[in-house]
């Protein structure tokens, strides 16, 4: 069982940067996809992007080129780093986990979530 605790939301500016953290319990096995998503008030939740076992990175249409996912084996953490943020990225941001490779931004296929940290871009 791999246990979830996201931090670094906040309230920030059109054009304005956030990093959040994901700290999980059992990140020291390196054979887990972890991935980002979100979700907005009356909307569907979405895939931002994901980190693969093989260290290869997804992204969203929507977020390429200004955010970055990243992971640190070392501190047990995942990252998102966010610039150039739009109002449109306001959302409760969900970090999530699943043993093996990917296969893509796909709610379904992940079996782990963290209770999620907001985002709020004005």
């Amino acid at each position: 069982h791999v246990q979830l605790v996201e931090s670094g939301g906040g309230s920030v500016q059109a054009g304005g940067s956030l990093r959040l953290s994901c700290v999980a319990s059992e990140l020291t096995d390196r054979s887990l996809c972890m991935g980002w998503f979100r979700q907005a008030p009356g909307k569907e939740r979405e895939g931002v992007a994901a980190f693969d076992v093989e260290e290869t990175t997804t992204y969203a249409d929507s977020v390429k080129g200004r955010f970055t996912i990243s992971r640190d084996n070392n501190k047990n953490t995942l990252y998102l780093h966010m610039n150039s943020l739009k109002p449109e990225d306001t959302a409760m941001y969900i970090c999530a986990a699943r043993p093996g490779s990917c296969y893509g931004l796909v709610e379904g296929y992940f079996g782990f979530w963290g209770q999620g940290t907001q985002v709020t871009v004005s």
